[in-house]
């Protein structure tokens, strides 16, 4: 496999002339956000370029990816996916497709295509294709600074969590100075909820067990549970992120059950404390502060084996 440098990347995007774009399953604001940018960016260049659709595409964000998406990739295109660490992050659909470049941002991220610009000291994935498309000499214009935007900041919690950098800041800046839309942006991603979301965040208020001293949040979200609230896949975004938000605790836990059977973890930390190695004893990974695994396991053993992995704080 070949690490490219962003002037490499820029290079060979700007030798091929067809793309089909992926997404993550699952997807969260940095993959849909990063993928919409690098796609109109590579049009504005004169590329056939497309995302292809993900069928977890939630309603949230279904926006960014207007008028870019095809159900398939075809013979011919350059398929690129955008934030995946791995294969087994990708929907079962896009698994068997020739993937030759992977730009990402995760720490734990795997080798499973040709070529590859991983850079994990940045916040978000977008940061990373902003970057690109700027030594391609894109110009943005809003449709893409609101898909820039909303990748670094759902990436960032707002621009709240440690992986926040300068550079973050003034990406956003160049957001700020296309967009006018980015309080909008911010209504929808980080100040408005659901009542089926304050539902779901009384049942974690109710059900969460505190470990070493209150130091550890962890939590179990059957999914009858989910079904009984009302809950979407868009009410429980980044919900993890509420454990974590409980005053004194440093490293959040959250199991839910998927509709295959499977138990999703989502673990949550502060700096000092590494999400990813927790997450990595169950075969997954992600960030210091962010990571995620699946367990074929039932929801009551999947609780003990993730206390046994969690560390002693």
């Amino acid at each position: 496999m070949a690490n490219l440098t962003r002037a490499e990347t820029a290079a060979f995007l700007g030798a091929h002339d067809r793309f089909a774009i992926l997404t993550h399953r699952r997807p969260d604001g940095d993959t849909l956000g990063s993928a919409a940018v690098l796609c109109r960016g590579l049009r504005q260049l004169g590329k056939c370029a497309f995302i292809v659709e993900n069928p977890e595409i939630t309603p949230k964000y279904a926006f960014l990816h207007e008028g870019l998406t095809k159900p398939a990739a075809e013979d011919g295109d350059t398929v690129i996916c955008v934030d995946t660490a791995s294969v087994n992050m990708l929907p079962a659909c896009f698994a068997d497709l020739p993937i030759v470049l992977r730009i990402d941002h995760h720490c734990t991220a795997q080798d499973f295509t040709p070529y590859a610009l991983v850079d994990p000291d940045a916040a978000a994935c977008g940061e990373i294709i902003y970057d690109v498309l700027c030594l391609m000499g894109i110009t943005l214009d809003v449709p893409m600074a609101n898909a820039l935007y909303t990748a670094i900041s759902t990436d960032t919690g707002c621009f709240r969590f440690s992986n926040t950098t300068a550079h973050t800041f003034c990406v956003a800046a160049e957001c700020a100075k296309i967009s006018s839309d980015l309080f909008d942006l911010n209504q929808i991603f980080f100040m408005k909820n659901s009542v089926a979301r304050l539902r779901v965040q009384s049942y974690l208020t109710q059900n969460t067990q505190f470990l070493c001293d209150g130091k550890i949040a962890l939590c179990a979200l059957p999914l009858e549970t989910e079904r009984a609230l009302g809950a979407t896949e868009d009410d429980l975004d980044n919900i993890t992120g509420f454990l974590r938000s409980f005053e004194g605790v440093e490293m959040a836990a959250l199991l839910r059950q998927e509709r295959d059977g499977r138990i999703k973890l989502s673990v949550r930390a502060v700096p000092g404390y590494d999400a990813s190695a927790v997450c990595a004893k169950f075969g997954g990974g992600g960030h210091v502060g962010a990571a995620g695994a699946n367990l074929s396991l039932p929801m009551e053993d999947a609780m003990q084996a993730v206390i046994e992995a969690l560390p002693e704080i």
